[in-house]
Protein backbone atom coordinates (compact mmCIF):
# COMPACT_ATOMS: atom_id res chain seq x y z
CA UNK A 1 0.00 0.00 0.00
CA UNK A 2 1.15 3.75 -0.94
CA UNK A 3 1.10 6.30 1.22
CA UNK A 4 -2.00 7.56 -0.05
CA UNK A 5 -3.52 6.23 2.68
CA UNK A 6 -2.51 9.51 4.75
CA UNK A 7 -4.65 11.62 2.48
CA UNK A 8 -7.86 9.61 1.84
CA UNK A 9 -10.17 7.45 3.70
CA UNK A 10 -9.26 3.91 4.38
CA UNK A 11 -11.24 1.34 3.13
CA UNK A 12 -12.53 -0.15 5.94
CA UNK A 13 -13.79 -4.22 5.92
CA UNK A 14 -15.41 -5.31 9.83
CA UNK A 15 -15.14 -8.87 10.78
CA UNK A 16 -18.99 -9.21 12.22
CA UNK A 17 -19.65 -11.48 15.35
CA UNK A 18 -20.22 -14.87 12.76
CA UNK A 19 -17.13 -14.78 11.26
CA UNK A 20 -17.95 -12.92 7.83
CA UNK A 21 -16.52 -9.83 6.77
CA UNK A 22 -18.70 -6.81 6.08
CA UNK A 23 -18.11 -3.16 4.59
CA UNK A 24 -15.74 -3.66 2.07
CA UNK A 25 -15.66 -7.08 0.79
CA UNK A 26 -16.22 -7.17 -2.28
CA UNK A 27 -13.75 -4.12 -2.88
CA UNK A 28 -9.88 -3.25 -1.90
CA UNK A 29 -9.32 -2.74 1.93
CA UNK A 30 -6.60 -1.49 3.68
CA UNK A 31 -7.50 -2.12 6.76
CA UNK A 32 -9.28 -5.22 8.63
CA UNK A 33 -11.75 -4.17 11.96
CA UNK A 34 -11.55 -7.09 14.66
CA UNK A 35 -13.04 -6.76 18.06
CA UNK A 36 -11.97 -8.86 21.13
CA UNK A 37 -15.14 -9.41 22.21
CA UNK A 38 -15.61 -11.84 19.51
CA UNK A 39 -12.52 -14.08 20.63
CA UNK A 40 -14.89 -16.29 22.36
CA UNK A 41 -12.85 -20.02 22.76
CA UNK A 42 -12.26 -22.84 25.83
CA UNK A 43 -9.34 -22.04 26.02
CA UNK A 44 -8.08 -18.11 25.77
CA UNK A 45 -4.49 -18.91 24.90
CA UNK A 46 -6.65 -21.16 21.79
CA UNK A 47 -8.13 -18.10 20.50
CA UNK A 48 -5.42 -15.70 19.73
CA UNK A 49 -4.16 -17.22 16.31
CA UNK A 50 -7.32 -16.49 14.73
CA UNK A 51 -5.81 -12.71 15.16
CA UNK A 52 -2.66 -14.02 14.08
CA UNK A 53 -4.41 -15.37 10.89
CA UNK A 54 -6.30 -12.61 10.36
CA UNK A 55 -3.06 -10.42 10.04
CA UNK A 56 -1.46 -12.78 7.94
CA UNK A 57 -4.37 -12.46 5.13
CA UNK A 58 -4.06 -8.82 5.71
CA UNK A 59 -0.60 -8.63 4.98
CA UNK A 60 -0.95 -10.89 2.30
CA UNK A 61 -3.40 -8.54 0.68
CA UNK A 62 -1.04 -5.17 1.30
CA UNK A 63 -3.31 -4.40 4.02
CA UNK A 64 -3.30 -3.80 8.16
CA UNK A 65 -5.39 -5.25 10.81
CA UNK A 66 -6.64 -3.00 13.57
CA UNK A 67 -7.62 -5.16 16.50
CA UNK A 68 -10.31 -3.29 19.34
CA UNK A 69 -8.96 -5.01 22.18
CA UNK A 70 -11.24 -3.40 25.25
CA UNK A 71 -13.08 -6.70 25.74
CA UNK A 72 -9.88 -8.56 26.17
CA UNK A 73 -7.04 -6.46 27.46
CA UNK A 74 -6.57 -7.29 30.63
CA UNK A 75 -7.50 -11.37 30.65
CA UNK A 76 -6.55 -12.36 27.03
CA UNK A 77 -2.12 -12.06 26.63
CA UNK A 78 -2.00 -10.25 23.80
CA UNK A 79 1.57 -9.79 22.19
CA UNK A 80 1.35 -7.39 19.44
CA UNK A 81 4.29 -7.93 17.57
CA UNK A 82 3.88 -11.89 17.44
CA UNK A 83 0.80 -11.49 16.55
CA UNK A 84 1.46 -8.87 13.47
CA UNK A 85 -1.12 -6.72 14.97
CA UNK A 86 -0.51 -3.55 13.49
CA UNK A 87 -2.89 -1.12 15.50
CA UNK A 88 -4.88 -1.63 18.74
CA UNK A 89 -7.06 0.49 21.15
CA UNK A 90 -8.40 -0.16 24.23
CA UNK A 91 -10.00 1.67 27.11
CA UNK A 92 -8.65 1.12 30.51
CA UNK A 93 -12.18 0.97 32.03
CA UNK A 94 -13.19 -2.98 31.68
CA UNK A 95 -11.03 -6.13 32.18
CA UNK A 96 -8.18 -3.47 33.04
CA UNK A 97 -9.62 -1.72 36.06
CA UNK A 98 -8.86 1.45 35.29
CA UNK A 99 -10.86 5.01 35.38
CA UNK A 100 -12.90 6.43 32.69
CA UNK A 101 -11.16 8.53 30.40
CA UNK A 102 -7.81 6.84 30.09
CA UNK A 103 -7.05 4.29 27.45
CA UNK A 104 -4.65 2.72 25.70
CA UNK A 105 -3.34 3.19 21.66
CA UNK A 106 -0.97 1.16 19.76
CA UNK A 107 0.54 1.86 16.45
CA UNK A 108 3.10 -0.23 15.13
CA UNK A 109 6.16 2.90 14.81
CA UNK A 110 6.72 2.06 10.80
CA UNK A 111 3.07 3.34 10.36
CA UNK A 112 2.96 6.44 12.26
CA UNK A 113 3.49 8.45 9.02
CA UNK A 114 0.53 6.80 7.55
CA UNK A 115 -2.31 7.79 10.45
CA UNK A 116 -2.79 12.15 10.24
CA UNK A 117 -3.74 13.08 13.66
CA UNK A 118 -7.07 14.93 13.79
CA UNK A 119 -6.46 16.71 16.18
CA UNK A 120 -3.29 18.21 17.75
CA UNK A 121 -2.06 20.25 20.32
CA UNK A 122 1.31 21.45 22.04
CA UNK A 123 2.01 18.16 23.69
CA UNK A 124 1.92 16.25 20.08
CA UNK A 125 4.99 18.67 19.00
CA UNK A 126 8.78 17.29 19.23
CA UNK A 127 9.27 20.51 20.82
CA UNK A 128 6.35 20.44 23.30
CA UNK A 129 8.24 22.28 25.68
CA UNK A 130 9.57 25.08 23.35
CA UNK A 131 6.30 27.51 23.28
CA UNK A 132 8.88 30.19 21.58
CA UNK A 133 9.01 27.82 18.03
CA UNK A 134 6.41 28.23 15.27
CA UNK A 135 6.62 24.83 13.40
CA UNK A 136 4.59 22.31 14.33
CA UNK A 137 6.96 19.16 13.51
CA UNK A 138 5.26 15.97 14.98
CA UNK A 139 6.79 13.99 17.68
CA UNK A 140 8.06 10.78 16.07
CA UNK A 141 6.61 8.01 18.56
CA UNK A 142 2.72 7.93 18.41
CA UNK A 143 2.85 11.15 21.69
CA UNK A 144 2.24 13.18 18.40
CA UNK A 145 -1.84 11.69 18.97
CA UNK A 146 -1.69 12.98 22.57
CA UNK A 147 -2.38 16.48 22.08
CA UNK A 148 -3.29 18.48 25.13
CA UNK A 149 -2.14 18.64 28.47
CA UNK A 150 -2.33 14.59 30.27
CA UNK A 151 -5.50 13.96 32.22
CA UNK A 152 -2.83 12.96 35.29
CA UNK A 153 -5.20 11.51 37.34
CA UNK A 154 -6.56 8.48 35.14
CA UNK A 155 -3.29 8.20 34.06
CA UNK A 156 -2.50 7.45 37.44
CA UNK A 157 -5.12 5.34 38.26
CA UNK A 158 -4.63 3.41 35.21
CA UNK A 159 -1.07 2.94 36.32
CA UNK A 160 -1.97 1.67 39.58
CA UNK A 161 -4.65 -1.17 37.86
CA UNK A 162 -1.75 -2.13 35.51
CA UNK A 163 0.22 -2.80 38.92
CA UNK A 164 -2.27 -4.51 40.46
CA UNK A 165 -3.13 -6.81 37.65
CA UNK A 166 0.56 -7.75 37.26
CA UNK A 167 1.12 -8.45 40.85
CA UNK A 168 -1.23 -11.50 40.55
CA UNK A 169 0.20 -13.05 37.35
CA UNK A 170 -1.45 -11.11 34.90
CA UNK A 171 -3.50 -12.55 31.83
CA UNK A 172 -1.96 -15.42 32.23
CA UNK A 173 -3.55 -15.87 35.58
CA UNK A 174 -5.93 -13.31 34.81
CA UNK A 175 -7.72 -15.51 32.44
CA UNK A 176 -8.44 -18.96 33.42
CA UNK A 177 -9.48 -18.10 36.65
CA UNK A 178 -12.05 -15.89 35.44
CA UNK A 179 -13.18 -18.59 33.37
CA UNK A 180 -13.87 -20.47 35.95
CA UNK A 181 -15.66 -18.06 38.18
CA UNK A 182 -17.84 -17.40 35.38
CA UNK A 183 -18.74 -21.13 34.90
CA UNK A 184 -19.35 -21.10 38.58
CA UNK A 185 -21.56 -18.74 38.00
CA UNK A 186 -23.64 -20.31 34.79
CA UNK A 187 -24.01 -23.73 36.94
CA UNK A 188 -25.55 -21.54 39.88
CA UNK A 189 -27.70 -19.74 37.80
CA UNK A 190 -29.13 -22.68 35.88
CA UNK A 191 -29.59 -24.38 39.88
CA UNK A 192 -31.54 -21.12 40.23
CA UNK A 193 -33.54 -21.56 37.06
CA UNK A 194 -32.17 -19.08 35.16
CA UNK A 195 -31.69 -19.32 31.45
CA UNK A 196 -28.23 -18.97 30.19
CA UNK A 197 -27.94 -17.05 26.40
CA UNK A 198 -24.69 -17.25 25.02
CA UNK A 199 -22.97 -18.70 21.42
CA UNK A 200 -25.08 -21.04 18.88
CA UNK A 201 -26.35 -24.44 20.69
CA UNK A 202 -24.07 -27.29 21.07
CA UNK A 203 -21.48 -24.50 21.49
CA UNK A 204 -19.29 -24.31 24.94
CA UNK A 205 -20.10 -20.91 26.25
CA UNK A 206 -16.77 -19.95 27.51
CA UNK A 207 -16.29 -16.19 28.30
CA UNK A 208 -15.65 -13.67 31.35
CA UNK A 209 -19.52 -12.14 30.26
CA UNK A 210 -22.48 -13.81 31.82
CA UNK A 211 -25.93 -13.66 30.26
CA UNK A 212 -28.97 -14.46 31.34
CA UNK A 213 -32.43 -14.73 31.72
CA UNK A 214 -35.11 -14.87 34.33
CA UNK A 215 -38.15 -16.24 32.55
CA UNK A 216 -41.11 -14.21 32.88
CA UNK A 217 -39.68 -11.37 34.95
CA UNK A 218 -38.54 -8.01 33.41
CA UNK A 219 -34.76 -7.97 33.73
CA UNK A 220 -34.92 -4.18 34.89
CA UNK A 221 -37.01 -5.05 37.63
CA UNK A 222 -34.75 -7.65 38.65
CA UNK A 223 -31.31 -5.26 38.26
CA UNK A 224 -32.62 -3.05 40.63
CA UNK A 225 -33.70 -5.24 43.64
CA UNK A 226 -30.63 -6.47 43.30
CA UNK A 227 -28.83 -2.89 43.01
CA UNK A 228 -30.36 -2.69 46.48
CA UNK A 229 -28.48 -5.07 47.66
CA UNK A 230 -25.21 -4.22 46.42
CA UNK A 231 -24.82 -6.94 43.12
CA UNK A 232 -24.59 -5.28 40.17
CA UNK A 233 -26.12 -6.41 37.20
CA UNK A 234 -26.89 -4.64 33.64
CA UNK A 235 -29.77 -4.93 31.06
CA UNK A 236 -28.39 -5.74 27.57
CA UNK A 237 -30.93 -6.85 24.77
CA UNK A 238 -33.52 -8.02 27.05
CA UNK A 239 -31.50 -10.36 29.13
CA UNK A 240 -29.12 -9.87 32.74
CA UNK A 241 -25.46 -9.75 32.03
CA UNK A 242 -23.15 -10.19 34.95
CA UNK A 243 -19.57 -9.37 34.23
CA UNK A 244 -17.60 -10.95 37.04
CA UNK A 245 -13.70 -10.74 37.34
CA UNK A 246 -10.59 -13.07 38.59
CA UNK A 247 -11.49 -10.89 42.34
CA UNK A 248 -15.02 -12.91 42.72
CA UNK A 249 -15.59 -15.63 45.35
CA UNK A 250 -17.65 -18.04 45.60
CA UNK A 251 -19.79 -16.01 48.44
CA UNK A 252 -20.19 -13.39 45.82
CA UNK A 253 -21.94 -15.87 43.55
CA UNK A 254 -24.29 -16.82 46.43
CA UNK A 255 -25.06 -13.23 46.97
CA UNK A 256 -26.07 -13.16 43.78
CA UNK A 257 -28.55 -16.30 43.49
CA UNK A 258 -30.39 -14.49 46.93
CA UNK A 259 -30.34 -11.17 45.21
CA UNK A 260 -32.13 -12.17 42.03
CA UNK A 261 -34.34 -14.68 44.69
CA UNK A 262 -35.70 -12.05 47.11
Amino acid sequence: MDDTLSTRPPRIALITTGGTIAGTAHSPTDLIGYSAAQLAAADLLAAVPQLAALAEIAHAHGGYLFLDAIQGLGVLPLDVRTLGVDFLAADGHKWLLGPEGAGIAYIRRELLSLLRPLMVGWHSAAAASDFTRPDMQLKHTAARYEGGTYPVATFLGLAASLELLAAVGGPQQIGPRLLEIAGLARDKLRAAGAVIHGLADNQPVESGIVLFELVGQNPHQVRRRCLEQHVVLSCRGGHLRLSPHAYCTVDDLERLIAAIGS
